[in-house]
C-alpha cells in the first residue's frame, strides 16, 4: 500500500500527457536510452530528462547509466513495476499516512461552506 505523500507524488507525475506518453512508450517498446526515447516520444532531451526526473521521483521508472561498446555513456530507462489502486477506501487509507496540510486557502474554503447553508 503507498502512503498518502507516495500516492500524491505518483498521481502528480501522471497527470501530464508527455509523461503518460513517456510512459506508453516505455511500456511497449521497453528499456531504451534518452536519445531513442526523446525521438520516440517526439519531444527535445531536456524536456524529457524533466519529465523522466518527475517520474523517476515518484517511483515509475528507474534510470541506470552504462558504458556503450564505443565507450559512450548512456542513460536507460524503465518503467518500474506499479500498480496503483484508486478508489474511495484506498484514499481514505492514504489521506491517514499525509504528511503534508492542505494549503491555506482549501482550508479556509471548506470553513466557509462548512457554514454556509442551502
Amino acid at each position: 500500500m503507498a502512503t498518502g505523500d507516495q500516492l500524491l507524488m505518483a498521481l502528480s507525475a501522471l497527470a501530464n500527457s508527455h509523461r503518460l506518453r513517456i510512459l506508453a512508450c516505455l511500456t511497449t517498446k521497453g528499456r531504451t536510452y534518452i536519445s531513442q526515447l526523446a525521438r520516440d516520444v517526439g519531444i527535445s532531451r531536456p524536456l524529457l530528462h524533466l519529465h523522466l526526473q518527475k517520474l523517476e521521483d515518484a517511483g515509475l521508472v528507474t534510470g541506470k547509466l552504462e558504458l556503450s561498446s564505443d565507450g559512450k555513456a548512456l542513460n536507460f530507462f524503465e518503467v518500474t513495476d506499479f500498480n496503483i489502486t484508486l478508489n474511495p477506501s484506498s484514499i481514505a487509507d492514504a489521506v491517514k499516512s499525509l504528511t503534508t496540510s492542505p494549503p491555506k486557502a482549501d482550508a479556509d474554503t471548506l470553513s466557509q461552506k462548512g457554514n454556509q447553508h442551502d
